[in-house]
């Protein structure tokens, strides 16, 4: 082996070690946990009873109309919620982009609810939208309604999902307003010159030049949104369930930890497939644009 051959290897080695400090441990308890998860979803570590190789526990999950309520539910939400984000972000970080008197204390303001706990968010929602809450009160203060009327724990989620936009948009904001002020500003003028209006500017070029940072937009906020426990459990409709509050109703209600696994799984599963979906989508539908 040549020097220079031994030199690429050692530093390869190096490399390695230097990636295995950072990302080893993050795979290591990853892996511990999803591994436990699947095994226990097929009858291992069972803690109500002896463990073994089983079925049993998918066999009662995956035809229980209860999951699959909980599994549309929850694909709403964060199909919605992530493309809503997106598409408010979009103008905003467009209206940010060239610096204007107060522009950097504006952007601050509207990424302030990324520093709001999701707890805390979902308990001053309801002190906004509660039956005798603030905008109840102001309602009728105005005498534009003569009795209060319920808004909190809608039927259709749509409180979850105003929750879910307000918290993630600040972050869709942060990530697509950095790819915005990338794009050179030349570019943007010759298009103009060539007769391209705004919105034409928009689809041919600011879209495909912003497409990564939109793919990273959508699927973390896709996967956040899927998995979203605090939303629902306080702001959320009583009639069905998102994945999430179902997997906990399961093991702390039922204490069928086999079972809460299983869900657990699907839900791991549905985030991952739905994300993989979202990211497809958007590099089909603005990734093949050219200027």
């Amino acid at each position: 082996m040549t020097s220079a051959a031994a030199t690429n290897w050692k530093q390869a080695i190096f490399i390695g070690l230097l990636l295995m400090t950072g990302i080893g441990p993050i795979v290591l308890l990853v892996g511990t946990v999803l591994g436990m998860a699947v095994a226990q979803s097929f009858g291992y570590f069972n803690f109500a009873g002896a463990s073994g190789f089983s079925l049993e526990f998918w066999a009662k999950q995956l035809p229980s109309p209860l999951l699959r309520a909980s599994l549309l539910y929850s694909l709403k939400i964060a199909f919605v919620s992530a493309i809503v984000s997106v598409a408010l972000a979009y103008p905003i970080a467009l209206w940010l982009r060239n610096p204007f008197p107060g522009s950097i204390t504006l952007g601050a303001l509207i990424k302030a609810p990324m520093m709001v706990p999701g707890l805390v968010a979902a308990f001053l929602f309801v002190n906004l939208i509660a039956f005798h809450g603030f905008l109840n009160e102001v309602l009728l203060g105005l005498g534009l309604i003569s009795k209060p009327f319920r808004m909190q724990n809608d039927r259709y989620g749509a409180g979850v999902m105003l929750l879910q936009v307000w918290k993630n948009m600040p972050f869709a904001l942060l990530l697509l307003g950095g790819a915005v002020r990338s794009i050179h500003t030349d570019l943007l003028d010759a298009a103009r010159d060539l007769g391209a209006g705004a919105w034409a500017r928009f689809r041919k070029i600011i879209l495909p030049l912003t497409l990564k940072a939109m793919q990273a937009a959508l699927v973390i906020i896709f996967i956040g949104a899927a998995g979203d426990y605090s939303f629902q459990a306080i702001a959320g409709p009583t009639s069905v369930s998102s994945l999430a509050l179902y997997m906990y109703t399961v093991q702390h209600e039922f204490g069928q930890w086999n079972e809460a696994a299983v869900v657990a799984i699907v839900l791991m599963a549905t985030a991952l497939l739905g994300s993989l979906i979202l990211a497809a989508a958007a590099h089909i539908l603005f990734g093949g644009r050219r200027a």
